[in-house]
């Protein structure tokens, strides 16, 4: 009863990971729509000289130069995306907290999908930000896949009359 009980909640501990990426999401994408109409290469020169980047060096650059051709519908686009990412985010993290079987299979397909890319990503290069984005991935996929696995084992209770 306690293992079950444990189980469970590591749902809710993933179930608050993917809260907070839908609020991280969410902000980024009100972000992005309020830059609209603005002066987006200046913003990101501001960006990069507030966080004490050296434009000059490799990612700073791109990120100015990508900033040049951001126009207001693309940044419209890019921010409705967010808006729909988030939402799938808190959808999911609202199953996961309540228990629902379709959250822990929404969980193990969208986590699933990200993998090769990350492994992808992995062989290209280790660093320490893709080792952790790739375990914590990996972490949530089997974590939804032992859950599955166990709902599957689990007796049911229920009376097939309904009583």
């Amino acid at each position: 009863m306690a293992l079950k009980n444990n189980m469970k909640g590591g749902l809710k501990v993933v179930a608050i990971f993917e809260a907070f990426k839908g609020i991280l999401v969410l902000f980024t994408g009100v972000a992005l729509f309020s830059l609209m109409h603005q002066d987006i290469q200046a913003v990101a020169e501001q960006l990069v000289h507030h966080m004490h980047l050296n434009p000059a060096k490799h990612i700073p650059k791109i990120f100015i130069e990508a900033s040049r051709h951001l126009e207001n519908e693309r940044l419209r686009s890019l921010a409705l995306l967010a808006f729909l990412y988030s939402s799938m985010r808190f959808i999911e993290a609202y199953g996961l907290w309540f228990e629902k079987v379709w959250s822990e299979w929404f969980a193990l397909l969208s986590g699933g999908i990200y993998l090769p890319i990350e492994l992808f990503e992995l062989a290209k290069g280790i660093s320490l930000i893709k080792i952790m984005f790739t375990s914590i991935n990996l972490i949530v996929v089997l974590y939804m896949a032992f859950m599955l696995k166990q709902s599957k084992k689990a007796p049911t209770t229920t009376n097939p009359t309904g009583f």
